[in-house]
């Protein structure tokens, strides 16, 4: 392959690693960020946290990829990237931490306080990530300042301007309405329509935010007119997702509300190209996907491991949520506390 063809390719995947992180780790960010006000007691945030117990982990594998991909990949882009934004970076990855001990620790002991402790844990490790990452692509995609070395100049401060503050509302907005679309989708009984009434709700706040946000970085950021059509399959999402929720569709909601997350990740990326990183005070100094790329031999090679090992991966996530695909209820949940907490049996219900 070509090495040109290459570095698109790879930008390309980078792209598609980030969808499947943001759509499935979304819908996680939302439960969690849901976890505390959506419940009314104990037993119903057993019941939350059961939702995404099987998945939570295997969904952060696609982050991982992503950065190693990025690193491998683009390694002047990963460099210039992870130095740069290493602040929001750092507390994402402190946020994270907390949050994955707080899913193992929670049940270790037998008492209210602790619980409560960890139900803070797993509340913070979600809004924070949520709404960091919308911060972190709305800088990517608005440009930072870099100097001649590709040494990223701009403050922390100058990264929260109005843009990525409200890039940071938008992922936010769209992961509570995705973690309670799911909500909805994976439980039954009361709490069941609680949560697609909360869903309806956030669906409506989601698309006036967001819907903002996509046509700024259409107007202000794009110079394709194509992306266009990624701006028009975000609003059908979240439209869609609205109404299907109404309607007690709850699987039609969230495909709905993953279609919204994937086109805000086609934007984003579609208006990057090609660059990887813009550089706001002198365009020369831009990363590229060609003078931020590696070197053909190691495409090459990621090319064959990719293309190995992608399938395999793809078929185990998609065993896990076949085999955990029925909604659960508060009857299920065991009186017992004082072992690990994992996810329950679903029930026989399922939609």
């Amino acid at each position: 392959m070509e090495p040109h063809i290459l570095v698109i390719v790879w930008f390309v995947l980078i792209a598609v690693l980030w969808t499947g992180y943001l759509v499935l780790e979304g819908f996680d960010f939302g439960v969690g960020m849901l976890l505390r006000p959506l419940s009314k007691n104990d037993t119903e945030r057993r019941l939350v946290i059961n939702t995404i117990g099987p998945v939570w982990d295997g969904n952060e594998v696609w982050l991982l990829v992503a950065g190693g991909a990025t690193f491998a990949a683009f390694p002047e882009w990963y460099a210039t990237m992870f130095s740069g934004f290493y602040l929001p970076l750092l507390l994402i990855l402190v946020a994270l931490i907390i949050r994955a001990v707080a899913f193992e620790y929670r049940g270790k002991i037998d008492d209210d306080t602790w619980r409560n402790r960890w139900d803070w844990g797993i509340t913070f490790g979600s809004w924070v990530p949520a709404v960091l990452w919308g911060v972190a692509f709305a800088n990517l995609v608005r440009g930072v300042e870099i100097d001649a070395d590709h040494q990223m100049t701009s403050s922390f401060v100058d990264l929260l301007s109005p843009y990525a503050l409200l890039g940071g509302a938008t992922t936010a907005l769209l992961f509570l309405t995705h973690g309670a679309i799911f909500l909805s989708l994976k439980t039954d009984g009361e709490f069941r329509h609680r949560a697609r009434a909360l869903a309806t709700r956030l669906a409506i706040v989601s698309a006036a935010v967001g819907a903002t946000f996509v046509v700024w970085t259409q107007l202000a950021y794009s110079d394709k007119a194509w992306t266009w059509a990624a701006v028009g399959l975000a609003a059908l999402g979240v439209v869609g997702a609205w109404r299907a929720i109404q309607a007690g569709r709850e699987g039609w909601a969230f495909l709905a509300s993953a279609l919204a997350v994937l086109a805000a990740v086609v934007l984003i990326f579609g208006s990057l190209y090609p660059n990887v990183m813009p550089a706001i005070n002198d365009p020369a100094n831009s990363l590229t996907i060609v003078n931020a790329a590696a070197t053909p031999k190691t495409l090459t090679i990621m090319t064959w491991v990719a293309g190995f090992l992608t399938p395999l991966v793809l078929a185990y996530q998609g065993w896990t949520y076949w085999v955990f695909r029925k909604r659960l209820t508060a009857e299920r949940i065991p009186a017992a506390i004082g072992l690990p907490l994992r996810a329950e049996q679903p029930s026989a219900s399922d939609r």
